[in-house]
């Protein structure tokens, strides 16, 4: 019997141009990203102060930047704290997108355009300007917040200073981060619910499922991978936010609103401890990436329960 010719192999210069093509983009990300991260690790076990930094010969110290780290109660407060923060804000932009996304399925084409321009103007909005209208609005005298309250009655909040009090400054950074992130979640969310055959609705309703129901049974299992990203990227988001909150309070007042990204840069840059600076920063990273791979797991389990 004859025997099939060999296929030809394609040419060096064929198999190698692709991965040229994506070198130069593979060497800028590992420039802009791992050489930091890397940097960073490095003088997190080094002690390097101002004088290591003028004049270098930075000593190796090991986990010493660590374990002062470790022993300080501040930084469990502030490693609490950023917990419910992070908590807090990605049960809202996941609730409140889901909700948005659900309201667009269900408008008429131009009310949903409408809806999706506003949504993406303010996802496009600068983060540095966003932070300014929000310090606009909540202005003690002149903010429009204060004076909207005032004549619905609520005459406490005349010259109320939001910046001053705790809770308030809290809360205002709370609105903040979530009308800058639910049209990310909104918009996504929208894009897989109109993928879901309208025969798995149809079904639903014949069998007599609410809204609720339909929902729990039929969105969110089809969903739950794309649930699973946006929640993921909301906690990263929300976890590592620090130029709103920098720019509004830095950390304050009393401390209420550092959470780790502003403790490692106070550290870093108000009192000059690089080390310990670096050492928080990497610990950030961590503990960002172990509750990512627990959420991600429980997740993972749950469908697995559901669709053995």
């Amino acid at each position: 019997m004859p025997t099939a010719a060999p296929t030809a192999r394609p040419p060096i210069r064929s198999r190698v141009g692709p991965y040229l093509l994506v070198a130069p983009t593979v060497v800028g990300a590992a420039f802009l990203l791992l050489y930091p991260l890397a940097r960073n690790l490095l003088i997190s076990f080094q002690h390097f102060r101002m004088a290591e930094l003028i004049r270098g010969g930075a000593p190796w110290v090991g986990l010493a930047n660590y374990t002062e780290v470790l022993d300080d109660p501040e930084f469990w407060r502030v490693v609490r704290r950023t917990l419910a923060w992070t908590a807090l804000n990605t049960v809202l932009i996941t609730v409140l997108g889901t909700l948005t996304a659900l309201l667009l399925i269900r408008l008429g084409r131009r009310m949903r355009l409408a809806v999706m321009s506003a949504l993406v103007l303010t996802w496009a909005t600068p983060v540095i300007a966003a932070t300014t209208v929000f310090q606009w609005l909540f202005q003690s005298r002149f903010g429009v917040v204060n004076w909207v309250l005032d004549q619905l009655g609520l005459h406490g909040f005349r010259d109320y200073a939001w910046f001053a009090h705790e809770d308030a400054t809290f809360a205002v950074l709370v609105a903040l981060i979530v009308w800058q992130s639910v049209p990310f979640a909104a918009l996504t969310l929208y894009g897989g619910l109109t993928t879901i055959p309208n025969e798995l609705y149809e079904s639903a309703r014949l069998d007599g499922a609410g809204p609720w129901q339909t929902f729990r049974l039929v969105t969110f299992p089809v969903l739950r991978p794309l649930f699973a990203l946006v929640t993921s990227l909301e906690v990263i988001w929300t976890f590592k936010c620090f130029a709103q909150i920098w720019v509004v309070s830095q950390g304050g007042p009393n401390s209420a609103t550092t959470t780790l990204p502003v403790y490692a840069f106070q550290i870093a840059q108000s009192l000059h401890k690089y080390d310990l600076g670096s050492a928080v920063s990497t610990l950030t990273v961590l503990i960002l990436l172990t509750a990512l791979v627990a959420t991600l797991r429980r997740m993972h389990r749950q469908e697995a329960e559901e669709n053995p």
